[in-house]
């Protein structure tokens, strides 16, 4: 499974995992939303959830790198199982 090879190669945390699933949930949910329901509260959401993921521990100890990020995102993907991994 790609996300496994994907924490075996960047070491990522299960918790730093789960913050990017909650990350895409909410992303996705904020796609689907109508305007002109509000979107507000899930625009906040996202925020806070994208300063969870940017600032976990993780990032301090390896530093960051286009690659990491792209790698993050599939292991979630993947573990999640609702979006294609590839």
């Amino acid at each position: 499974m790609r996300s496994l090879r994907a924490m075996a190669r960047y070491g990522f945390p299960e918790d730093l995992v789960q913050l990017q699933r909650d990350w895409l949930r909410t992303h996705e949910a904020l796609a689907r939303c109508s305007p002109a329901v509000g979107t507000t509260a899930l625009r906040r959401r996202l925020i806070v959830e994208s300063c969870r993921v940017a600032r976990h521990p993780f990032w301090s100890e390896t530093g960051r790198s286009p690659a990491m990020w792209g790698e993050l995102r599939r292991a979630a993907r993947a573990e999640d199982g609702r979006w294609d991994a590839a």
